[in-house]
């Protein structure tokens, strides 16, 4: 009988394992090829794994809550039908996940032996802030308290404090002669000076009246909640906003939107457009498609966009446009109308949601005028776009001046003060109103030939 293993396959940049939500087949019953089986999740994206053969699902090996690493067999599939053909195709499946492992196994050995040394502290701080088993190691052995560490600038992914920085910490704290004890062990006398109870006053409970609805949140809305609270923490923020005269785009759109879905076959928003002169915009003030690193400033080569799209449930994802800039206003439209419709029936994939460099919020959708986004760590800036209104304007003319009704949009810029002064916040916001407002003298409209 054949015999095809289903893997965790890998699920984007540094992502080494995921947990598993849902069965979707029970074991013992029968799939066809590309039937999604089970249901995983990451702190990027939720996706469904499918089945990569037709037959029997058998040897179910981890329980919903699990959390398997990349390469980890899931299951099997069993059929009698399934070919030599197929099989050689699962070793050759083996056989690129044996790198995976490889690389993998250095890291989970020494987890395991961090996760012995940091057992007695807690994964988070009394903030919420992440702390790794390496972190909590060094925070024990050098009595660093949860106060301590929640007002550390992590310069990891999404705000974490990394290795460098709590040992950049210590040095800052005792002196650059003072050692960091990371190959010593923790003794429980040492672990007592850390603890919780005793550095950091527990935040209060909130008080309930009769009738109120409690609401737990989900594990994602508790992603965002966090997320937003470390992006706070991280960056000082700074907002910026700019008016714009969208009439001419408006009035192009109206005119040309059936002609544009009858031969491209979807709907033309203004989404692509704003995507289009901001990707322009950056590569025009690159400095703004930057990232923090300690104190290092990372210029990004590609323009990467992620776009803010809401879903049904009421929380919030954002895929991402790879090099923006290289796209026309077809090719965007396409992607946006892809992505987002993909997001809303939980169907991206994971590395759709990473590698982002720059992001777009689009408020306006709901009627709010204009807002203060906050960034997308580990990203310098996002944009946000409000709803676009009818209101009286003055119209400069070669004759003079006059007042009309427009199309008036606001954009507001939320940067990071550490490396986007005011000055160039201001000049990307120009230069996106400059190709909004000169949108219809560009080579895009040409390139659509309708």
């Amino acid at each position: 009988m054949g015999k095809i293993e289903i893997f965790l396959p890998a699920m984007g940049e540094g992502v080494i394992e995921a947990t598993i939500t849902k069965w979707l087949v029970a074991e013992g019953s029968e799939v066809e090829e590309d039937d999604p089986v089970v249901e995983v999740a990451t702190d990027k994206v939720d996706t469904e794994i499918p089945a990569p053969a037709s037959g029997v699902l058998k040897n179910i090996a981890f329980k919903e809550g699990d959390i398997p690493k990349v390469g980890d067999v899931l299951a099997y599939i069993e059929n009698d039908s399934i070919e030599k053909s197929s099989e050689e195709s699962a070793a050759e499946v083996e056989k690129d996940f044996k790198e995976i492992r490889k690389a993998s196994s250095t890291y989970l050995t020494q987890k395991e032996e961090e996760d012995e040394e940091s057992e007695l502290m807690k994964s988070r701080t009394p903030e919420g802030k992440y702390l790794s088993p390496l972190v909590r190691k060094i925070a024990a052995t050098e009595n660093i308290s949860y106060t301590e560490l929640d007002g550390i600038q992590g310069t990891g992914m999404d705000g974490r404090i990394t290795k460098d920085d709590i040992m950049k910490y210590v040095s800052t704290r005792y002196g650059e002669s003072k050692p960091i004890r990371t190959d010593e062990k923790i003794s429980a006398t040492e672990t007592e000076k850390v603890s919780p109870e005793k550095k950091v006053s527990p935040q209060p409970s909130a008080i309930t009246a009769e009738g109120d609805e409690v609401i737990e949140m989900d594990r994602v809305r508790k992603l965002i909640a966090d997320h937003m609270v470390r992006s706070k923490r991280t960056s000082p923020h700074v907002t910026s906003y700019i008016d714009v005269d969208i009439t001419d785009i408006i009035n192009w759109r109206e005119k040309i939107k059936d002609s544009f879905f009858k031969k491209e076959g979807i709907k033309l928003t203004l989404t692509p457009i704003f995507i289009e002169a901001t990707a322009r915009a950056i590569r025009q003030v690159p400095m703004i498609n930057v990232t923090v690193d300690g104190d290092r400033i990372i210029k990004k080569k590609n323009i990467n966009i992620g776009m803010a799209t809401a879903l049904p449930d009421g929380n919030l994802i954002v895929p991402v446009i790879k090099k923006a800039d290289e796209k026309s206003i077809i090719g965007l439209a396409r992607e946006v109308n892809d992505l987002a419709e993909r997001a809303r029936n939980n169907k991206l994939k994971p590395d759709e949601i990473t590698g982002g460099t720059f992001s777009i919020t689009n408020y306006g959708t709901v009627g709010t005028l204009m807002g203060s986004p906050i960034i997308n760590q580990p990203q310098a800036a996002i944009l946000g776009i409000g709803a676009a209104k009818k209101m009286p304007a003055v119209i400069e003319t070669p004759s003079g001046d006059s007042i009309g009704i427009r199309n008036i949009v606001y954009l507001s810029l939320s940067y990071d003060h550490r490396v986007v002064d005011g000055a160039l916040g201001g000049l990307f916001l120009k230069k996106i109103k400059e190709n909004l407002e000169s949108f219809l003298d560009s080579k895009f409209i040409a390139d659509l030939s309708l």
